[in-house]
């Protein structure tokens, strides 16, 4: 007779979505390495190197490390090879079966330095290529959140929704805003969000990660926010709370993110619970997983922990996931069906 199942294992092998994780910011250090053989630099090729050189001391020291990522992806080549090569991770060793990478073109598109960047139409062709081959070879659906980097300004929206509306490739289902908040007043962007929503893209701005709830009041009111990256702290403000219960507006939370960049002091003190209690939708991601040294199955069984989660629970926040994403009512059906059967195996199968 074969021993039960733990959590750990029943979470490893659950199919999920994911809805917020960073096209860049997925890179594993086997897909750093391989990009930083092809650009020697300032990033190490090293894996062992690498853990240490993503040891963040605050949220702008990770910006700075995770820009010094950004600038290892110069040719299409290297977006085809990061794009299919994150699918392939994402299906094998994640569960995934559908995730809306957030990718952030204006980083590639736009270069800083003489001789960098690659047109938009390279860049689309080659997200498009690996798009189509990891739901071929791996079973993923990859839709894409163009988001526009905060520390850029209005130059980078400008950019972002015209490659989005005039260049827009095929599995683009959203507009977002990420980077940094302070000093990045979510005021400037509304227009840009207004043109994006027009044209049918959803809204998925960044807010209240590093700022107070005000931040997230703004996301909602001036963007049009239909879910919220992080709102970490939405949980200072009840009648936020109570609104984001009311609307149904999800935040998509992402606990050790949050512990790494500071946002948030300890696991401990994670206002997921107070989400939880208040009747917000939840959905549980992994941000930037290798650079934050976890995985989405990780972020899944920490949540499991601190909600006090069994199989049950844990499943329904799948579904939850699959729920609030932008996929096809087709894609959504698919996969739900496929958590209740996997729900459903006897502990042995």
């Amino acid at each position: 007779m074969s021993s039960p199942r733990s959590l750990k294992d029943f979470i490893a092998h659950l199919p999920k979505a994911e809805l917020h994780v960073h096209h860049v910011g997925s890179a594993s250090p086997r897909i750093v390495s391989e990009l930083a053989e092809r650009h020697p630099g300032t990033v190490p090729s090293d894996e062992d190197a690498l853990r240490t050189f993503f040891e963040f001391r605050d949220f702008a020291h990770f910006i700075e490390v995770y820009l010094a990522v950004v600038d290892l992806v110069r040719t299409p080549e290297d977006i085809r090879y990061l794009t299919y090569e994150i699918g392939r991770e994402m299906a094998t060793q994640q569960g995934l079966r559908y995730a809306e990478l957030t990718c952030t073109p204006y980083t590639s598109v736009l270069p800083h330095d003489e001789g960098r960047g690659m047109s938009i139409q390279a860049y689309t062709e080659a997200i498009e290529d690996a798009r189509v081959a990891a739901e071929r070879d791996f079973g993923l659906v990859l839709r894409w959140i163009y988001d526009v980097p905060g520390e850029s300004g209005v130059p980078a929206a400008d950019a972002t929704v015209d490659f989005a509306l005039n260049h827009r490739p095929e599995g683009l289902v959203a507009f977002g805003l990420g980077g940094p908040e302070i000093g990045v007043p979510r005021q400037q962007f509304q227009p840009h969000f207004d043109a994006a929503r027009a044209a049918g893209l959803h809204s998925v701005p960044h807010a209240g990660e590093t700022t107070g709830p005000e931040t997230i009041w703004h996301a909602l009111r001036l963007l049009g926010a239909e879910r919220i990256g992080h709102g970490t702290s939405a949980a200072q403000d009840p009648e936020l709370l109570a609104h984001l219960a009311e609307t149904g507006v999800p935040l998509e939370v992402c606990p050790s993110s949050n512990i790494a960049t500071r946002a948030v002091a300890t696991l401990e003190e994670h206002p997921i619970r107070a989400f939880r209690d208040a009747g917000v939708t939840i959905t549980v991601n992994s941000d930037d997983p290798p650079m934050f040294g976890t995985t989405l199955n990780r972020e899944y069984e920490i949540a499991a922990e601190l909600l006090g989660l069994d199989e049950a629970g844990v499943a329904e926040l799948a579904r939850t996931g699959v729920r609030a994403s932008f996929a096809d009512e087709a894609v959504k059906t698919r996969i739900l069906g496929e958590i209740d059967e996997y729900v459903g195996r006897p502990e042995s199968g």
